[in-house]
């Protein structure tokens, strides 16, 4: 197996973003634009991987990481400049040299090691990704003979009609033989603009009878570059196409993928439902057989199987199997609901554990708390966690307690199992387990009747 370097070209100013970020740093389902050809350079395991960078270079390097070597480019002359800059640094290290761009995320890993299978059978000295475009204005042309050999390319500004009408275009992305391009390179002439371009190599190719390939990508979409806002958008679209389908594929429903939002780091488990508007965000992962949305946003959370999420935002969280949440509620960092909760309308949970079998209704907040099992969180409990001096205080609620409607937990407090508060009480101090506590202040007054006592006298005289 030949020896492999790749270069990724990443140096270039983003003028036509209007922003003062680097265009490779805007976000695409989720990730920075640039980490999509680096993660796909990093798959195909390269001996060498650089990356020239250049405009806001220290910002785009925070984002990569040390995982690959860098060659800053200054000043940009072109993408023949910028392969320049890695001659020195990989000149007699490798066999091949593959040249991507930090702006164009789309490309799939199939379709570079059938390009890379291609170069390597024919002998080529270069082979070039092409795709065949319904629109292929402003892209330069793959110009073939008669019998389909590669012969130019011509940018649009320089094409004649004839030309313009070719529908193939050259993507930019080059496989060359290492040796001829070192001996090449040095040798591109500087064009009007005063820069050096990677495609004047193929017009020195074709001179010497040397062989060229052009690989048409399958799919049309792998060579979108993104160039401005536009763009961006139109790759984001069809990245998520590309999502939704898998996850389709995979066994997940997707009732509407055109109102479906999943980010490229997701995972969702089979026989799940995604409604329409729902966002699914960073380091998800949704288990199998739940029902997402619509209406949802989910960033960062991990949701358990058979798990009812509807008109709801989850936000670094975590949801056992069996939870039920919505609409319009709220978990927050930290929240972690355990098997078979629910979470009824306008509820708000943070940095709380929920245990087995919790009820809360509705229009409830409980952050920095933790609650026993099967216990029933009443319509409209708050637990007091911030003091005047800015400190979050913990509330504790033991099992199987009974939270009345619009009770005060003024933390650090502690309710005990089984114990019960009546409506609107303020719990100011622990409340001993099975106790009854009401008013304001709460205060205990007597225990609480168990629930097998209870279940009896419903029984006997309901109301």
């Amino acid at each position: 197996m030949p020896s492999l370097a790749i270069a990724i070209l990443a140096a270039g100013q983003s003028k036509r973003m209007h922003s003062r970020r680097s265009k490779l740093l805007h976000t695409l389902a989720g990730r920075p634009l640039v980490t999509y050809p680096l993660r796909l350079a990093e798959a195909l395991q390269p001996a060498h991987l650089v990356v020239i960078l250049g405009h806001l270079a220290e910002e785009v390097q925070a984002v990569l990481g040390t995982g690959c070597s860098y060659i800053i480019q200054r000043p940009q002359l072109g993408t023949g400049h910028a392969v320049q800059q890695v001659q020195p640094h990989l000149e007699g290290k490798c066999d091949e040299l593959l040249v991507l761009y930090g702006d164009t995320p789309l490309l799939r890993l199939e379709t570079l090691q059938e390009m890379a299978c291609r170069h390597r059978e024919s002998g080529a000295v270069v082979t070039l990704l092409s795709a065949i475009l319904p629109d292929p204005t402003s892209y330069g042309r793959v110009v073939r003979d008669a019998a389909w050999r590669v012969r130019a390319i011509v940018e649009e500004v320089d094409a004649t009609p004839v030309e313009q009408a070719i529908a193939e275009i050259s993507s930019g992305i080059f496989l060359f033989q290492a040796g001829w391009l070192w001996e090449h390179l040095p040798h591109i002439p500087r064009s009007a603009k005063g820069e050096y371009y990677l495609t004047d190599l193929i017009g020195m190719a074709v001179a010497e009878g040397a062989t060229i390939l052009a690989h048409p990508a399958t799919d049309p979409d792998e060579v979108l570059g993104v160039n401005d806002r536009t763009q961006l958008a139109q790759a984001e679209a069809a990245l998520r196409r590309r999502m939704t389908r898998q996850l389709m594929l995979s066994g997940v429903t997707v009732l509407d993928p055109a109102t479906t939002y999943v980010d490229d780091s997701v995972e969702v488990g089979p026989d799940t439902v995604i409604h329409p508007n729902t966002h699914l965000c960073g380091q998800t992962r949704i288990g199998e057989e739940c029902e997402i949305g619509p209406n949802s946003i989910v960033v960062d959370t991990v949701v358990g199987n058979r798990c009812h999420v509807f008109a709801s935002v989850l936000e670094e969280a975590v949801l056992e199997d069996e939870v039920s949440i919505g609409p319009f509620g709220h978990l927050r960092k930290g929240a972690h609901l355990a098997r078979g909760v629910h979470m009824g309308n306008f509820g708000e949970v943070k940095n709380s554990y929920l245990g087995p079998g919790v009820k809360m209704g509705h229009f409830s907040y409980i952050g920095d708390a933790e609650v026993g099992a099967e216990t029933n969180i009443g319509a409209g409990t708050i637990t007091c966690n911030l003091d005047t001096k800015g400190r979050k205080n913990r509330t504790r609620i033991g099992k199987q307690a009974y939270i009345g409607s619009d009770t005060m937990l003024v933390a650090p407090v502690e309710v005990g199992d089984g114990a019960v508060t009546g409506a609107g009480a303020v719990v100011t101090r622990s409340i001993p387990p099975g106790s009854v506590a009401y008013g304001v202040p709460a205060r205990v007054r007597g225990m609480a009747e168990p629930k097998e006592a209870k279940s009896q006298k419903d029984r006997r005289d309901p109301e």
